[in-house]
């Protein structure tokens, strides 16, 4: 009795205070617990911005990433990408993946300029597209199925929203007949932010406001109208935004007949002094060419003018000039 007491009192004098013997079962236990804590079972959820902005003409990249629940999945798999609505979108991109390769084979590319970048066997399906234009801005959707063994899809709902900026381009310049031999004038633009318009010309000055006409405001096209073109002369579209500016012309020439009404308007648009120029090197040949075709000699006399007349004096005609269904007594 007194051996065991001494046994006990050496080993407790070995283990430092507060120290305690742990059993198998215990830390076994406390095993287990620590590793269903550092590896969670994986679920279905994908990783991307909420917008990605770019200029056109320029190449944006749209990140895309996912988890699932399938471990080690190296079976068939096709990844998508869709344009304006989730599910249902039209497909801008699609590829697949054979069982085992990291190779994702193009199916589709709307013309041609959308690559992936990622690689969907390393759950990224990251997105390039080239050569945007405003027609890509909109909001676009990533997409993977997997097939074979084990049937599963999974889709982002929110998307990206795809923002593409441009400075302000002149589309169409046009002049119009308005009532009572008038004219107006219309300018439509493109640019994202949307270009604010202004006219210019005779007797409006310098950026005098337009008023909007058909089609303001849809979508990145703004159009203006210019009521009243009263004044011949040079009158100017000028559209800006935050990038830049961009303007055109267009030239209004009323030609007045006898009567002093306006006989012709006539738009040279964008094309200005050049055309003016154009003009009047046709019409000076013109008139040299009626000069070669009607030579005047110097030295005959002006014939007179003969009166008018009801009738014609056929006795004084030659044979040769009488019409042909003309008989002469």
């Amino acid at each position: 009795m007194d051996r065991s007491i001494g046994l006990l009192a050496c080993l407790v004098g070995i283990l430092p205070m507060g120290s305690f013997v742990r059993t198998k079962r215990d830390t076994t236990g406390n095993l287990l617990n620590a590793e269903a804590h550092s590896a969670p079972a994986q679920r279905w959820s994908m990783q991307v911005p909420a917008e990605v902005s770019a200029a056109a003409g320029e190449a944006a990249v749209l990140p895309c990433t996912f988890t699932h629940p399938h471990r080690h999945y190296d079976g068939p798999l096709t990844a998508i990408w869709r344009a304006g609505e989730a599910y249902a979108g039209p497909q801008v991109f699609r590829c697949a993946a054979a069982r085992g390769s990291e190779l994702c084979q193009t199916a589709l590319s709307l013309h041609g300029r959308f690559r992936l970048l990622g690689n969907p066997r390393r759950n990224d399906l990251s997105l390039r597209v080239e050569r945007l234009a405003l027609a890509d801005d909109g909001r676009y959707f990533c997409r993977v199925e997997f097939a074979g063994d084990v049937h599963d899809r999974y889709e982002s709902r929110h998307g990206i929203r795809l923002h593409v900026t441009a400075a302000p381009r002149i589309v169409n310049l046009s002049v119009l007949p308005g009532p009572a031999h008038a004219f107006r004038a219309l300018c439509t633009a493109e640019g994202e932010p949307p270009p604010a318009l202004d006219w210019s010309g005779p007797a409006l000055g310098n950026g005098s406001a337009a008023v909007p006409g058909p089609g303001q405001g849809h979508g990145h096209q703004v159009t203006a109208e210019l009521s009243a073109l009263a004044h011949d002369g040079r009158y100017t579209c000028t559209a800006s935004n935050s990038l830049g500016r961009a303007e055109a012309s267009v030239y209004l020439f009323r030609f007045h007949g006898a009567s002093a009404a306006p006989a012709l308007a006539l738009p040279l648009g964008a094309l200005g002094l050049k055309a003016l120029l154009l003009l009047g090197v046709l019409a000076a040949r013109a008139a040299a060419r009626r000069r070669l075709e009607h030579p005047v000699a110097p030295d005959t006399p002006p014939r007179p003018q003969a009166q008018e007349s009801n009738y014609e004096n056929l006795s004084q005609m030659r044979p040769r000039d009488l019409p042909a269904a003309m008989c002469v007594p």
